[in-house]
């Protein structure tokens, strides 16, 4: 997701920059408002813009939400269940999409043992999303285990934020 919204913003900001050669230093006049307010091409570079920085936003906003698990469970909650819709209605609207499901565990356990947990729970969450009608060719796994905490304590509260399946738009991280 990171890197969609860096390349969007590096779109936008390019397109902002962009200028043309100054091949013929004498001024242009300006068309009339009649015409410029006729002519069919305006506003398209602004709707283009405005709809680029709202996709960033909605890729964003739902980058920020994550399925959480109960500990040495990857059973999906009812509780969760609105964020796999908004997850699933984006993918179901945006085919081109994709996402890389991440699932997680905290450091209780093996590696062997996390990378499995983590697994699990991202496929639990992929099972979810192509009931919803996400096509496969959108969804991705990849476990992580342990290896990438939320919270580094050593106490529930870390652990609970460590247990969980991220959600990653873009090309594989």
């Amino acid at each position: 997701m990171q890197k969609s919204v860096v390349a969007v913003s590096l779109l936008l900001v390019l397109s902002a920059c962009a200028s043309s050669p100054k091949s013929n230093p004498a001024p242009t006049p300006a068309p009339p408002p009649a015409a410029a307010a006729s002519s069919p091409s305006t506003g398209t570079v602004s709707d283009s813009d405005a709809e680029s920085k709202k996709l960033a936003a909605q890729l964003q906003d739902l980058q920020k939400k994550s399925v959480y698990f109960d500990f040495d469970k990857y059973v999906v909650e009812p509780t969760y269940r609105d964020v796999l819709q908004q997850q699933g209605d984006f993918l179901k609207a945006h085919g081109n999409e994709t996402v890389t499901l991440q699932g997680n565990a905290d450091e209780r356990g093996s590696n062997e043992y996390n990378l499995a947990l983590g697994k699990k729970r991202a496929n639990a969450v992929r099972k979810y999303l192509e009931l919803w009608g996400v096509s496969e060719r959108q969804i991705k796994i990849l476990s992580l285990g342990e290896e990438k905490p939320r919270l580094t304590c050593h106490e529930e509260k870390c652990w609970k934020e460590n247990r969980r399946v991220d959600f990653v738009y873009g090309p594989n991280p």
